[in-house]
């Protein structure tokens, strides 16, 4: 999958996270996190963000990552609706997913 348009999914309240995701020129997939618990968290937060983008088979595409503490389940959702949009998708595998 391939990002065509920028798009946002996630808010940046607390427990939530904002991803952002806009296309890149130069062909490759760049993904940038911040968070606010980076240090205790930045591992696991990068590897659910890794392994959603990984099942979604996005190739290329920028992806950033606003993080306020949300946990995996949240993060997953949030990548995969920013993405989504951002690939101008609507359709889902949810076995792939899984």
């Amino acid at each position: 999958m391939k990002i065509t348009k920028p798009a946002i999914a996630g808010t940046l309240e607390s427990s939530d996270l904002m991803v952002k995701v806009t296309p890149n020129q130069n062909g490759m997939l760049e993904v940038v996190v911040r968070s606010e618990v980076i240090k205790q968290f930045g591992k696991q937060i990068r590897r659910v963000i890794d392994d959603t983008l990984s099942k979604l088979e996005v190739s290329e595409g920028t992806v950033v990552v606003e993080d306020k503490g949300a946990l995996d389940y949240a993060i997953q959702a949030r990548v995969q609706a920013a993405v989504l949009r951002g690939a101008g998708s609507e359709k889902l595998n949810w076995e792939q997913l899984s």
